[in-house]
Order: structure tokens, then sequence, then C-alpha cells
């Protein structure tokens, strides 16, 4: 089971002992948030003085889609070292009418959630129960919403067409696996590992720091990457780390199929990790 980090950057650790105690330790910790703000804590301990009334509160948003944790306002959020597995910390409220939609580009997207600091604007209701399954003892009903912690992602990608003479494209690969079936093929792209897959993408799409990556365009299953050459692209945090991932050139058997969890890729690149021209890094 892989570690959890406590909370959102740049919200420390220390911060969230702070806030549990109603104390706010803003310049010390970087918080984001305002501390003559309301924060959740303060609806949450006293919803009878705000129930019905107009609130404009900060907290960590976070959608988790395909459960029940989804669309809430929390104290904060608590991920795996990866960014992924985010649940909210404390008593959440449930946000109806959120709009996502316009702010997801300004948030933390591992891959499975969209989390970050925002502040919200609505109608407070308690007394009752909401959302999925009735599972929230709060809500409430948004009327505006912002990021505080606006989240900027940069693109990185292959170059179009062959990567070079003898080479093949990652993008051709995918689109006609058939046509490469059996053949020993060497392409371009950029190697991904999370724990739980092994793929060759197009390209990655990250936070300024490189953290959260996420794989974009054409993708292919790979099997076989040499660890050592693991240790000169981008390692996340953790034992072992969170996450890998960089530009590589790799040589293998390449094979047209259904691979990978749950058999989502039609293709795979198997690499012998022993042979010296197996994979390369590409600063």
């Amino acid at each position: 089971m892989r570690n959890r980090s406590t909370l959102l950057r740049p919200w420390r650790a220390a911060c969230l002992l702070f806030a549990l105690i109603g104390a706010w330790a803003v310049s010390a910790c970087q918080n984001p948030l305002a501390p003559s703000a309301l924060i959740v804590p303060n609806l949450t301990a006293a919803p009878d003085r705000y129930k019905g009334s107009v609130v404009e509160v900060q907290g960590a948003y976070l959608n988790r889609a395909g459960t029940d944790a989804v669309g809430v306002l929390a104290l904060g959020v608590s991920t795996q070292d990866n960014g992924l597995g985010a649940e909210p910390l404390g008593d959440p409220i449930w946000l109806e009418g959120f709009p996502e939609d316009q702010l997801r580009g300004q948030l933390h997207q591992p891959g499975d959630s969209t989390y970050g600091f925002v502040r919200v604007t609505g109608t407070f209701d308690a007394g009752g129960t909401y959302g999925p399954s009735n599972t929230y003892k709060y809500k409430i009903s948004v009327t505006s919403a912002e990021p505080i912690e606006r989240i900027h992602r940069t693109e990185q990608r292959v170059a179009a067409g062959s990567p070079g003479e003898g080479k093949v494209a990652l993008a051709e690969l995918a689109d006609n696996p058939a046509a490469r079936n059996g053949q020993q093929v060497i392409t371009q792209g950029y190697y991904f590992w999370n724990g739980s897959v092994n793929i060759l993408s197009e390209g990655i799409s990250a936070e300024d720091d490189g953290s959260n990556p996420q794989p974009i365009g054409k993708i292919i299953w790979m099997e076989g990457f040499p660890p050592s050459i693991s240790g000169q692209l981008h390692v996340g945090p953790g034992s072992p780390a969170a996450y890998v991932w960089g530009k590589v050139e790799v040589k293998g058997q390449f094979s047209a199929g259904t691979f990978g969890k749950d058999g989502a890729y039609s293709a795979q690149l198997q690499l012998d990790p022993n042979a010296a021209d197996a994979a390369k890094a590409i600063q």
C-alpha cells in the first residue's frame, strides 16, 4: 500500500493541525486560504447558525468520479504519493451545482479525480441528508466558485512523423497495430509508470514541478522497460516511487491484440531489459 500525502501543496501538514484546532499559521505554512474567511469547520461545527444563509466559504474541492465521494468541499484532501486515491479530510459538505467544467483546468487532475483549493458562494443547508445515497449531512447550493490555488499544467509531446531512419512513429503503431504485428521496431515516446500501468505515450501532461503526470495522445502497453533507465527520468516521491515518466527511445517486439489492465490496450511493445539497446533516455 502506498504512503499517503497529507493535503494539497502548498498547505503543509502542520497547517492541518492548526486548522483542526481553529488556529491559522498562514505565513509559516503558506496556506492559500485567507485566515478571515469562513472555512468548512465553521459551518459544520455550527450548522444551525448558518442554515439557510448565503455563505462564502473556502476549502478543498474534491470530485472523485464513480464513487460516493464526489463533488464535496472539505477541510483538505489526502492522497497517495502519486496523487491518486484522493480522500476528503474532516466532515465534507456536498456541493450542488459546482461548475467543475469551468474550473477543472486550474485544479489538480492526477487521473482519477479533480481537487484543489476553491472559494465557494451559495446557500448552506443542514438537517437533512444530501448527495449520492444521502451520504452527507450538509449541502451548499453553489451560485459561484473560483479556484484559490491555480494549477498550471504543461504538455510535452514527441514530434509528428518518423523519429528517424529505421524507426516508426508511435502514432503509426497505435493506429494500425496489425501492420507491424510480430516485428522488431524502434520508436520514441514518453514512458509512464505509476504502479498500475507501464505504457508508452505520445506525450505527458504534468504540473510545472513535474508532479501529477498524465499520459496524453496515442498510447501502447509496454513490458520489460529497464529499471536502470528509470533512474534517468522524472521519478516521483515515495519508496517505491509514486511514478516514473520521461522521453525515451525503445526497441522491442511489437504485437497487436489486447494487453494491459482489463485488456484496454490494442498494442504492446515487449522489451528485453537485458539488451543494451532496449531503451535510452532522451533529453
